[in-house]
């Protein structure tokens, strides 16, 4: 009886621990993942089957290149599994494994900007925004293993500022390794500036319309001096004839002139209470503001004025007091007289200022001799 009792009790507990076994034999069953990612150059066991266990280390494939995506067929891994001594993984529905290799890239344009700034303000280079880099050998993207987290370190910075040559090696912490990853780069590095620049032959008469001007990078090298910008050269005169494809500094252009030498201009006379014109020729080109120098076609004489608009010169002051007797006589209406009719209106002119008694007396001689 007791023999019975002992059985019947080892039973049951057999029977109440089926159950949580059976439960942990389906959380331990291995599965096939339909799609993985690795960081690593090879695909191991763990990758690719859920709960591997032991065997998880075990490489079996060469991982796709860095940042690509491979597939593989289900009935391809499972022999692979086989072979390797990893058996009953569970596939499901999957008909192929899907395995992407993680990677850093680095864009050439960000590559150029760190080079670019490894150079800034230095072997006579200026801002690394003015510097433009060209890499050798046409460096498109670069990739790297996922690990190299680090930022680029520059640790050897060579250049020639006559050839525009450098050498340059960066360094980049990697999370699997004591070791940075080094990376070299050779190529060419020009400081540029942004300048107008002409998009045809400009004569120094014509003033700069929008599509005369484009904005470009040249090498500043080419532009010497202070280069001008598109909006500052638009609606300018140029100092010199140039050509299309030339770039434009602010010593080229000047404001457009307003009078041209021995054009035919409006000379204006200008003092307190007094605005009188006449015609003159310009001796000097001008733009507006710029003082020239005008001939009076009616004095023959030559003044100095200042441009204030197409075709106007206008001299200012009393200093200005021959000038203006110029266009008194030429508006004066008592010219065109007899010489009889000038003198009477002169003597009583110059009678203006005498006492009122000694103008009555002189009137009344002047009209006993007329009538004698």
């Amino acid at each position: 009886m007791t023999m019975l009792k002992t059985i019947a009790t080892l039973s049951a507990l057999l029977a109440l621990t089926l159950p949580a076994r059976a439960a942990d034999d389906v959380i331990a069953q291995p599965t096939l993942r339909a799609s993985i990612t690795v960081t690593s150059d090879v695909v191991r066991v763990g990758d690719l089957v859920e709960n591997a266990g032991s065997a998880a280390l075990i490489p079996v494939y060469r991982s796709p290149d860095l940042g690509t995506t491979g597939a593989l067929p289900v009935a391809q891994v499972i022999n692979v599994l086989r072979a390797k001594q990893v058996i009953g993984v569970m596939t499901g529905d999957i008909k192929e494994v899907s395995v992407t290799r993680l990677a850093r890239t680095l864009a050439n344009k960000d590559l150029e900007l760190a080079i670019a700034s490894a150079l800034e303000r230095r072997f006579g280079l200026g801002e690394a925004a003015n510097i433009t880099v060209a890499i050798d050998r046409g460096l498109s993207d670069v990739r790297l293993d996922a690990t190299n987290t680090g930022p680029l370190q520059p640790s050897a910075v060579r250049y020639d500022p006559r050839s525009t040559r450098f050498d340059l090696t960066f360094e980049i912490h990697n999370d699997a390794s004591a070791a940075p990853t080094k990376l070299r780069f050779t190529g060419t590095a020009v400081e540029t500036v942004e300048v107008a620049v002409l998009t045809r032959d400009i004569d120094r008469t014509e003033m700069l319309k929008s599509s005369d001007v484009t904005t470009e990078r040249r090498p500043r090298a080419e532009v010497t001096g202070e280069a001008a910008s598109r909006e500052r050269a638009v609606g300018m005169q140029l100092r010199r004839p140039m050509r299309a494809g030339q770039p434009l500094r602010v010593a080229d252009i000047a404001r457009p002139d307003l009078v041209q030498r021995d054009q035919n201009v409006t000379i204006i006379y200008q003092v307190p209470g007094l605005y009188l014109t006449t015609r003159g020729k310009a001796v000097d080109n001008g733009a507006e503001g710029d003082t020239v120098s005008v001939l009076n076609l009616q004095s023959k004489r030559t003044l100095m004025g200042v441009v204030t608009g197409r075709g106007q010169v206008t001299v200012q002051g009393a200093s200005q007091s021959a000038p203006i007797a110029a266009p008194a006589e030429q508006t004066s209406s008592l010219q065109r007289e007899p010489s009889s009719l000038q003198r009477e209106p002169s003597s009583l002119q110059r009678d203006e200022s005498r006492p009122p008694a000694a103008l009555a007396k002189t009137q009344i001689s002047q009209a006993q001799a007329k009538s004698e």
